[in-house]
């Protein structure tokens, strides 16, 4: 069989609830990735809190980070990285829309740094993984270049009308989508940037034909990889959006969904 790429979105996709890699599909992607197969993780996590997933299942591949602001190769320096960063002057405009809106924090990350607008203990526990620098302040005073993303906190009655003022004032700048569970966050990248579009360019730098891409996703930000993709699969714990657009569903993340799907399209019989 011609070799494949198969991408993985890690939270709700790969990760069970408690944010494990489930043994059976473990088994079924590493007997895919010996049989010559291509593995990437495809995540709105930055680099930091999902290297530790990249090392579990012994990747040898780019990794997709932010929604695909950041794309780069943990061991190829061949690779061309992308970093795609939020314009200075549109950032400085959106940290000054707090005081016009309800909002209760913005965090900006440059890469695996961190830097938050308010203190917040909460905030710190879900940021802190892989033990980032984490300072707080004025943003624009304190970022040292262009955020790789925003994220905006706000109570979840106001995050409605904050995507209407985002899309309604910045909609030639950026992206913007809302977090699932826990935190009530919109998540703001540059404007284009998509993980379809970050898939896209992993997949010309391995070499693999379009037609062999098989993506896994659960939330709104894989909608542009689960239709890019030649067999786009939602999880059957995805939202239902998500499903309407794939080419097929599988079980859930918590029912080895990923290493059931893989193991009936490849005939593995494991």
């Amino acid at each position: 069989m011609d070799k494949h790429l198969i991408c993985l979105d890690l939270d709700g996709t790969l990760l069970t609830d408690e944010k494990k890699i489930p043994t059976y599909t473990k088994r079924v992607l590493q007997y895919l990735k010996k049989s010559g197969h291509e593995i990437i993780i495809s995540t709105g996590r930055p680099y930091r809190a999902s290297i530790d997933y990249y090392n579990a299942m012994q990747m040898n591949t780019p990794i997709i980070n932010f929604n695909g602001a950041l794309i780069h190769h943990p061991h190829d320096n061949r690779f061309e990285p992308v970093h795609e960063q939020l314009d200075a002057r549109i950032a400085t405009k959106i940290f000054n829309d707090v005081s016009k809106l309800n909002i209760k924090n913005i965090i900006a990350e440059v890469r695996d740094q961190v830097y938050i607008n308010n203190y917040d203990q909460t905030l710190f526990e879900g940021f802190s993984m892989g033990d980032p620098e984490i300072k707080y302040g004025e943003l624009d005073k304190l970022l040292p270049e262009s955020p790789t993303s925003l994220l905006i906190q706000a109570e979840d009655d106001e995050i409605p009308r904050i995507k209407r003022h985002l899309s309604k004032y910045y909609a030639e700048h950026i992206e913007h989508r809302r977090w699932g569970a826990p935190f009530p966050v919109i998540e703001i990248v540059k404007k284009g940037i998509n993980k379809g579009k970050a898939v896209k360019y992993v997949a010309e730098y391995l070499d693999i034909d379009f037609d062999n891409i098989i993506a896994f996703g659960d939330e709104d930000n894989d909608y542009e990889m689960i239709q890019f993709a030649n067999y786009g699969v939602a999880m059957g714990n995805a939202i239902p959006e998500l499903k309407e657009i794939a080419n097929d569903v599988t079980d859930t993340n918590n029912a080895d969904g990923i290493g059931k799907y893989l193991n009936n399209y490849f005939d593995l019989n494991m």
